[in-house]
């Protein structure tokens, strides 16, 4: 089995080995215990047109482009915060990549993802971290993940969702 994929303006080729070792032992994503402290409301505001914001990737010299149509703004730990919002995968949901201070340590290092809804009339939306989830290259190290904005850097510790795989804490070879 194999896949054709456009990364970077690039065309590769990735061949899929359902009985490769890293598929079948896998034991399973730890992740946090749900909290509803981690749940918190923000305020979408859309840019006046979408802005192409370049990130980084989990492979060296490749670039993602991805079309930003706006920004969160929420109070977390006392603190307001914003993330730069991508489009989700159906049409007026969001997706957000964000690192924050468990990110290396508890979390895995590259990024994870948050979905979320489509915003309300009035901007409102949920920020709900109990569903942040791993990048495909938290499991693998052949995948090209985005990395996350700049500006979605979070200077707190969002102990909520996904943790490190037990595969790459056995190996630390999420390192990249």
């Amino acid at each position: 089995m194999i896949e054709i994929a456009k990364r970077g303006g690039q065309d590769l080729i990735r061949p899929r080995h359902p009985e490769h070792p890293l598929r079948t032992a896998f034991t399973g994503t730890p992740a946090y215990a749900p909290d509803p402290r981690w749940a918190v409301t923000g305020t979408y505001t859309a840019f006046p047109e979408p802005r192409p914001t370049t990130v980084g990737a989990t492979v060296e010299g490749l670039q993602h482009v991805y079309d930003a149509p706006g920004r969160i703004r929420f109070q977390l730990e006392g603190r307001t915060m914003g993330l730069t919002a991508f489009n989700g995968h159906t049409p007026g949901n969001l997706m957000v990549l964000f690192t924050d201070a468990t990110s290396g340590v508890t979390t895995y290092p590259a990024n994870r993802a948050l979905h979320i809804d489509a915003p309300g009339p009035d901007g409102t939306v949920v920020l709900d971290f109990n569903r942040a989830t791993n990048p495909p290259c938290a499991y693998t190290d052949f995948a090209t993940c985005p990395l996350p904005p700049a500006e979605n850097r979070l200077p707190v510790a969002i102990e909520a969702g996904e943790k490190i795989p037990h595969e790459r804490i056995l190996t630390r070879s999420y390192e990249h």
